[in-house]
């Protein structure tokens, strides 16, 4: 295949569509003939996510037992990789922290308490003493901060887990604006989420499917909106829900009316989009894997997270890769649309200073 005056032609099509895969897996430590390890060395796995808790084995057995282990952990995973990689964990605070006090940790406070605190200074100094945390663990982004807006306070996944920092759009976007300003100035990525807000919903999509339609507001763009415009968004992550009035067919994340419609072409984001978990209810129960991943490439998305964790899959790298590739020389995925979320992916890594 031709390549256009866009694409890069140093980097060949798998090596491309490696970097688009944030992927699970279990582990304190890597052994060669790991799983992870060939995804790192043969397919140039662009990013991995850490765990505490094993969902599917129902236990505290994942990846993080101490934090000597965890810090040569990470410096293992460096090693075998291929291209720097995303070292990327949920530690948004309270109940959402991977790095909990039963593994030499300090203790967090949710995003709900900075916001009833609304203090700037004090947000700030927090997430750069978080910071601090993750850059001495070898973890460069942090899939936080939440910015949905807390306007159904029962919601079963944010609301209940005192996860959004205030209904207030205003109190979202300066809280959120003060939290990664504090781990930018520890070298730490962020992450926003969940586009285009789960704060209304009154479900859970790691469940199943979850129909905001009736509920979501105009407003819960607003803090993406805003810092979009502030340039303080590294990444943001889409979130599984229904909305018909956005798209009456797609949730969000396969959703090109949303992703490319509103967050590209209406708030004007041109960085990295990451799926949340592919493997959670809302896409697994009503989508098949090939399909879920041709949708959500083709809607926009760049990186593609497959937590591994909900269910467990060791391959599901190399069948990722393969599906993507075949759905490319199917002419159903552009390459050229494989190099643009490579070229975001490119950009968003080189952020990082070493």
């Amino acid at each position: 295949m031709p390549t256009s005056p866009n694409q890069t032609p140093d980097v060949d099509l798998d090596a491309k569509i490696g970097q688009m895969l944030l992927l699970g897996f279990r582990g304190y430590e890597l052994k060669a003939d790991d799983a992870i390890v060939r995804d790192l060395a043969e397919r140039n796995l662009g990013a991995v996510v850490l765990f505490s808790y094993d969902s599917q084995l129902k236990k505290f057995e994942r990846n993080i037992q101490s934090p000597a282990q965890l810090q040569a952990l990470n410096a293992s995973l460096q090693e075998y990789a291929e291209t720097p990689l995303l070292i990327t964990i949920d530690q948004e605070g309270g109940i959402v922290s991977r790095l909990g006090e039963q593994f030499g940790f300090p203790a967090t406070q949710p995003q709900e308490f900075y916001g009833m605190k609304n203090d700037e200074a004090l947000t700030r100094a927090a997430a750069e003493a978080e910071g601090k945390i993750l850059r001495e663990m070898g973890i460069n982004m942090n899939l936080a901060p939440v910015v949905d807006l807390n306007l159904n306070p029962d919601n079963p996944i944010i609301g209940k887990y005192r996860r959004s920092f205030s209904a207030d759009p205003h109190i979202v976007t300066t809280q959120a604006l003060a939290e990664i300003e504090g781990y930018h100035a520890q070298n730490i990525l962020t992450t926003l989420k969940h586009f285009p807000g789960h704060g209304s919903s009154t479900g859970d999509s790691h469940q199943g499917f979850v129909d905001v339609t009736t509920t979501w507001q105009d407003i819960e763009l607003e803090p993406y909106r805003n810092l979009i415009r502030a340039g303080l968004a590294d990444s943001i992550m889409t979130a599984h829900i229904f909305n018909a009035n956005l798209d009456p067919q797609y949730p969000a994340t396969l959703s090109k009316k949303i992703i490319t419609g509103i967050l590209r072409a209406q708030l004007g984001y041109e960085g990295v989009v990451i799926s949340d978990d592919m493997q959670m209810g809302a896409i697994r129960q009503y989508f098949g894997f090939e399909q879920a991943i041709e949708l959500a490439i083709n809607a926009g998305v760049d990186i593609l997270a497959i937590a591994n964790n909900l269910v467990y899959e060791p391959d599901v790298a190399i069948r990722a890769v393969n599906i993507i590739r075949q759905l490319v020389n199917d002419g159903k995925i552009s390459e050229q649309r494989i190099d643009e979320s490579y070229q975001r992916i490119m950009r968003l890594k080189a952020k990082i200073k070493s």
